[in-house]
């Protein structure tokens, strides 16, 4: 059974930076995609970026520049460096991995940003 264990949210003022960290436990294969989601009060859950086995990586629009996505090379380990924080980036953040046989969830970490 594969687990996903997230850390690193918090709450920051605008401008500032937080990196999360996701850790999933329970294989020893490579998972072909890691992923990070986000979704704020009231509002569905979206895509914020991942990152492919091949080394691709993808940003949802509004955080392109601002974020960043990178894979540990020999851990099925994903962190989001997330800079210049606006609080439009608040919301609870949930990592995705997955591998031929299926998909799993971590059960989020929470983002707050003030102004």
């Amino acid at each position: 059974q594969v687990q996903l264990v997230e850390s690193g949210g918090g709450e920051v003022q605008t401008g500032g930076s937080l990196r999360l960290s996701c850790v999933a436990v329970g294989s020893a294969l490579r998972a072909n995609l890691m992923a990070w989601y986000r979704q704020a009060p009231g509002k569905e859950r979206e895509f914020v970026a991942n990152s492919l086995e091949d080394g691709t990586t993808n940003y949802e629009h509004s955080v392109k520049g601002r974020f960043t996505i990178s894979r540990d090379g020999a851990e099925n380990t994903v962190l989001l460096q997330m800079n210049s924080l606006e609080p439009e980036d608040s919301a609870v953040y949930y990592c995705k991995s997955t591998w031929y046989w299926g998909t799993y969830w971590g059960q989020g970490t929470e983002v707050t940003v003030s102004s």
